[in-house]
């Protein structure tokens, strides 16, 4: 029996993008194998074709059940049957592609809540595809939150490796964004930002929070809430044992973090900080589904179905994905399964 250690599974996303592609590069990359042990979970048919399509060859054993990987001695795939190859086309949204995705994500989720893996590595997914499949929720983060019956607050991060970003609010429309700035929105995102960057290593985190109104209110002359809410939530947040500063006018604190003045920033809704991460570094965006009670981690890129197929994606983001997940993985490990497994 191999060392016990924390294993991470891995799935292809939406059959119809890149995602499969991406993690047949991924396998390529040597140092991979060594962070964690880990199964990909996949249709064979579907991993066959990301390897055809990356030019790469994995040779990997195969396991029967979840139940299997932690004893396994380097990758495995694990084979489900999911979607038929002909009711895949790249590029092209689709009721089959969205099934296939949700319920691989729920084996996954169930192998994490039986102690059988301890984070979960997702390559894109489509959202629409989902929809047409019977997803509910308004995404993904929102699915996995019901699934694991989440009652407390959730929130997306999206990190650039040595900078995370959350927000209060997120696929909502922006004229309804204001109405989400509530001190209690703020003290969760600052909380879930603070304790998830400790368990991916970052003893005593930085953290930032972001004016709504253009620079900063300007002492209440362009709008009240950093004085009414913003700022003293942010006190709050210190009191709780959750430090941050601010609030600090948007178009100029994602300079400040860049420079690495900040590990973290809340933001007020979706694009004030998305759009900053992703001209920050596009192809190294990572999304880490935040609130949970397993690690889940995804490339903050999309499915890219103008290349789906062809052979060109970059796996950066990819295994920034999976560096993620290994790390905060271990420390899941440690604290939920160590314990037992010594027994």
């Amino acid at each position: 029996m191999s060392d016990k250690k924390h294993c991470i599974a891995v799935t292809l996303g939406d059959p119809a993008g890149i995602g499969p592609e991406l993690v047949a590069r991924l396998l390529a990359c040597q140092d991979t194998v060594s962070k964690a042990q880990f199964v990909v979970v996949a249709d064979r048919w579907l991993w066959q074709e990301g390897q055809r399509v990356a030019g790469t060859s994995h040779q990997l054993p195969e396991v029967e059940s979840f139940a299997e990987v932690r004893l396994s001695d380097g990758p495995v795939l694990l084979p489900v049957e999911t979607v038929a190859r002909d009711d895949i086309t790249y590029a092209q949204v689709g009721e089959a592609g969205g099934a296939s995705v949700l319920k691989v994500l729920t084996q996954c989720m169930d192998a994490a809540q039986a102690g059988h893996i301890d984070a979960i590595c997702f390559a894109p997914l489509n959202k629409l595809s989902m929809k047409q499949a019977g997803l509910t929720q308004e995404d993904e983060l929102h699915f996995f939150a019901d699934y694991l019956k989440v009652d407390d607050d959730v929130c997306e991060f999206n990190t650039l490796g040595y900078l995370w970003t959350s927000r209060i609010s997120s696929h909502v429309p922006l004229k309804d964004a204001a109405d989400y700035v509530t001190k209690e929105r703020i003290n969760n995102a600052t909380r879930l930002i603070y304790e998830s960057l400790q368990a991916a290593g970052v003893k005593a985190p930085r953290i930032a929070v972001a004016a709504l109104n253009p620079h900063a209110g300007e002492g209440g002359t362009c709008g009240r809430e950093e004085i009414d809410i913003i700022a003293p939530a942010i006190e709050e947040c210190a009191s709780n044992g959750y430090p941050a500063q601010g609030p600090f006018p948007a178009d100029t604190i994602f300079i400040r973090a860049r420079d690495g003045e900040f590990d973290g920033v809340v933001t007020m809704y979706h694009d004030q900080g998305q759009i900053a991460i992703k001209l920050l570094g596009f192809k190294s965006g990572v999304t880490v589904q935040g609130g949970l009670p397993i690690p889940i981690t995804t490339p903050a890129h999309g499915t890219a179905f103008d290349i789906a197929g062809l052979g060109k994606a970059d796996d950066g983001a990819m295994r920034h994905a999976f560096d993620i997940a290994c790390r905060m993985g271990a420390a899941h490990f440690v604290r939920h399964q160590g314990d037992k497994l010594e027994d």
